[in-house]
């Protein structure tokens, strides 16, 4: 059973996602917030497998609040998915440096809502990886470049091979196929790379990857 939490501060939004949500058997919504500090509270009480968050909220705004579960280290197994619309494409990309682990346009159908609960539970792909890479291949030019860490010269070549195709927003079976690995080699290279890299899921590997240069814009459809 995956546990999902629903913040947001609209009523008609929330019993929307609920209703949705409810009909599947595998998925359950264990709470409702109206606003981030709520979103917060609920996650440290409850534990959900997903956090459905939107962006603008009151008291908190869905930004920070994704920051703080993202922080705490005893909500490591919390995923928090951006509920967003097109003309806040800045917060997204903010929300996963913040450690979001996708995003939702708010009118998505209802069978894209279930995926994309469903995938970001098991920690297997980004939500939407083309419209993913449109937005932080983007607003990835507007941050300063950290200079590489030394975490990234821990990576042997392959894994390097394989974390630019995750930033590609490819999936562990499509980098299996890319690569001809099977799909179980290809998940523990994604596996190890996390951990050298100290990242908590597959969006922040992405992030990462732009940020440090090891992915540029637009290189997977060139």
């Amino acid at each position: 059973m995956i546990r999902v939490l629903l913040a947001d501060d609209q009523n008609l939004v929330r019993a929307g996602f609920r209703s949705i949500l409810s009909d599947e058997d595998d998925l359950e919504v264990v709470a409702e917030a109206g606003n981030g500090a709520e979103a917060v509270t609920l996650a440290r009480e409850l534990r959900p497998d997903v956090v459905l968050m939107d962006i603008r909220m009151p008291e908190l705004d869905g930004l920070e609040a994704t920051r703080r579960i993202a922080g705490d280290p005893r909500l490591d197994t919390v995923k928090v998915i951006i509920l967003t619309t097109f003309d806040l494409d800045d917060y997204v990309y903010g929300a996963l440096r913040a450690g979001a682990g996708g995003f939702l346009v708010k009118d998505t159908e209802p069978a894209e809502l279930i995926h994309a609960v469903r995938v970001v539970a098991r920690g297997d792909a980004l939500i939407a990886p083309s419209v993913t890479r449109r937005l932080i291949s983007e607003f990835a030019g507007r941050v300063k470049r950290p200079e590489p860490g030394p975490e990234l010269n821990a990576l042997t070549e392959r894994e390097r091979e394989v974390l630019a195709l995750v930033a590609g927003g490819l999936s562990n079976d499509e980098i299996a196929a890319k690569l001809v690995l099977s799909p179980a080699t290809a998940k523990t290279h994604v596996s190890r790379i996390m951990t050298k890299l100290r990242v908590r899921d597959r969006a922040q590997l992405v992030v990462l990857a732009y940020e440090a240069g090891v992915i540029t814009p637009g290189w997977l459809t060139s």
